[in-house]
Formats: structure tokens, C-alpha cells, sequence
């Protein structure tokens, strides 16, 4: 298998830090932008696009901050983490993606990141 790459994109959201950590931490938050359905058994999470589920543990998470999941099925390091960061003077809130690709589906994966991030706008009455 070959070495997976770390990008990373942000998105600015207007949204309270609190109420988007709802939105990327919880079952039922990531079930109204993210995948068809989120279930959850303590650490593990069980998402659900079109009857496929997959499952993802969750790593870390700081409330307001940031959560981090790795999927079951990477045999290597990789991880995706959802991080919000509150600019100090205006006070906009972004939405950093940090994940691995393989290297030919980087633009790819990005692609994605950017229409689930544009559900989550929507869901957020975010522009």
C-alpha cells in the first residue's frame, strides 16, 4: 500500500464555535451534513452513505475545538480531524480539514470536503 498524504483545507463558517461543534461531534449533528446516518457506540462511530456503513473511532476531542476520527479500515496512520479556529481580532470562525489521500485523489478528496462543508453551510443558513 502506498504512503497516503496529509492535506489540509479551511473553510470560513459563520457559525458559534459552539453550535458547529455540535455539527462535527455528535451523531445526529454529522447525520444532517456528513452522511446519511451517524450512529455511535462510545468511541466508535458508525457512518452510513447510501446503505454502505463504515466505521471511523474517534481519536480526541476538545469540546468547541476539534474532534479527531481515524477509519477502521486504514491500516496505516491516517486520520481526518475537524478543527475550529475563532480568529483573534474579527472573530471568524473557520473550519480547518486536515486528511490523507493517495496522491493521485487528493483533488478528489478535496472535492468532497468542499460539497459536504457546502451541506454543512446550508444546514448552518451559513454562506
Amino acid at each position: 500500500m502506498s504512503d497516503k498524504t496529509k492535506f489540509e483545507i479551511e473553510f470560513v463558517i459563520q457559525s458559534s464555535p459552539q453550535l458547529l461543534y455540535q455539527y462535527i461531534s455528535t451523531p445526529s449533528g454529522l447525520s444532517e451534513w456528513f452522511a446519511d446516518n451517524v450512529n455511535s457506540r462510545g468511541e466508535l462511530f458508525i457512518f452510513i452513505w447510501d446503505g454502505t456503513e463504515e466505521n471511523a473511532k474517534l481519536l480526541k476531542r476538545k469540546s468547541d475545538e476539534f474532534v479527531k476520527f481515524a477509519w477502521e479500515e486504514n491500516d496505516d496512520d491516517s486520520y481526518f480531524e475537524m478543527r475550529i479556529i475563532v480568529d483573534e481580532i474579527t472573530k471568524d470562525v473557520s473550519l480547518f480539514i486536515t486528511d490523507f489521500a493517495e496522491d493521485d485523489e487528493i483533488d478528489e478528496a478535496k472535492m468532497l470536503w468542499e460539497n459536504q462543508i457546502s451541506d454543512l453551510k446550508q444546514v448552518l443558513g451559513s454562506k
